[in-house]
């Protein structure tokens, strides 16, 4: 095996073939999807989730634990990013990555599979919480997985700009969740 070489300036070996792009577009898409369902969770929480896992006594009483349950998913962000990162220092980011998509995912899917208030009483918000913060570990191992990810495989000195598309993930999964909605709006019964 030859001896790594660094770029002059640089401290980095370049015993691997950077794909920066690569990198780039697939922590964008990762991201987007996870944040496509991370806030397609608040778009509900506001509109859907008050009337069928919250007793209807007072529908403003409803709106607003709804929504305390969204913020239950950023309490669960610090901690997936911490356990998720050092997992992905560990066993590989592509692993942890692939393991964050899988745990949104199936949360996702399994809160639309969850019993009303009106079926099971108190159980239904109880687990809406508990698969709230599997959600919020997800997001919190994507995003600094993600991160570090396409860092890591950045040219030195366009590290900033590569790692930006992270973010901008996050935005386009924030503007596809609300436009899901959109249409939804004019289909969907009032009250």
């Amino acid at each position: 095996m030859r001896d790594a070489v660094a770029e002059p300036g640089s401290h980095e070996p370049r015993e691997f073939q950077k794909t920066p792009k690569k990198a780039a577009a697939s922590g964008w898409m990762g991201s987007a999807l996870e944040y496509y369902d991370f806030f397609i969770y608040a778009q509900a929480a506001a509109l859907v989730f008050p009337t069928i896992f919250f007793a209807e006594s007072d529908p403003q009483i409803g709106v607003i634990i709804s929504l305390a349950t969204f913020g239950v998913g950023y309490v669960a962000r610090p901690l997936g990013a911490f356990v998720l990162g050092h997992w992905g220092d560990t066993h590989g980011r592509k692993n942890v990555l692939v393991l964050c998509m899988l745990l949104m995912g199936v949360s996702t899917f399994l809160v639309a599979l969850l019993p009303t208030y009106d079926q099971v009483g108190l159980l239904a918000p109880a687990l809406l919480v508990v698969l709230r913060l599997v959600q919020g570990f997800a997001v919190g191992g994507e995003i600094s997985g993600a991160s570090a990810m396409i860092v890591e495989h950045a040219p030195f000195g366009r590290r900033g700009y590569y790692a930006s598309y992270t973010l901008q993930g996050v935005q386009a999964g924030q503007i596809l969740a609300a436009a899901v909605f959109l249409p939804l709006a004019a289909v969907l019964p009032e009250g």
